[in-house]
């Protein structure tokens, strides 16, 4: 799956108002789709990287050997999820943003973990 199919479908996600795909080393998206006045996803791609990247360097000061598979922040009215994709696909992780009152988070956690699977960049 080629990345505008893979943004699509987690847009096709129940509640979802925004979903990004996003290099954390360079802090770029690689596309994105969605969004609205209230969630510029360029802006919300670069400040999430930064969490990424302080999950990553946490995981290497703790001499942990084990991956993050999520990152859920959690606000009053969206949930925004965060996945890192598997080393093989680099540096990159898929950004989904949730209404809570619309969305799932299990089968958003789901369905972004399943676009991983069959994602090629």
């Amino acid at each position: 799956m080629n990345i505008e199919t893979a943004l699509k479908e987690a847009m096709a996600v129940n509640g979802a108002i925004g979903v990004a795909l996003v290099d954390y080393e360079s802090g770029m998206s690689l596309g994105s789709l969605g969004g609205d006045k209230d969630l510029d996803l360029e802006v919300a791609a670069a400040g999430n990287t930064e969490v990424v990247r302080a999950k990553v360097r946490t995981l290497t000061t703790l001499a942990m050997n084990d991956s993050v598979e999520d990152i859920l922040i959690t606000l009053g009215s969206q949930y925004h999820l965060i996945r890192p994709l598997a080393r093989s696909h680099g540096s990159l992780f898929l950004y989904l943003a949730l209404d809570r009152m619309r969305g799932n988070l299990a089968l958003a956690r789901h369905e972004l973990k399943r676009i991983e699977g069959i994602l090629d960049v």
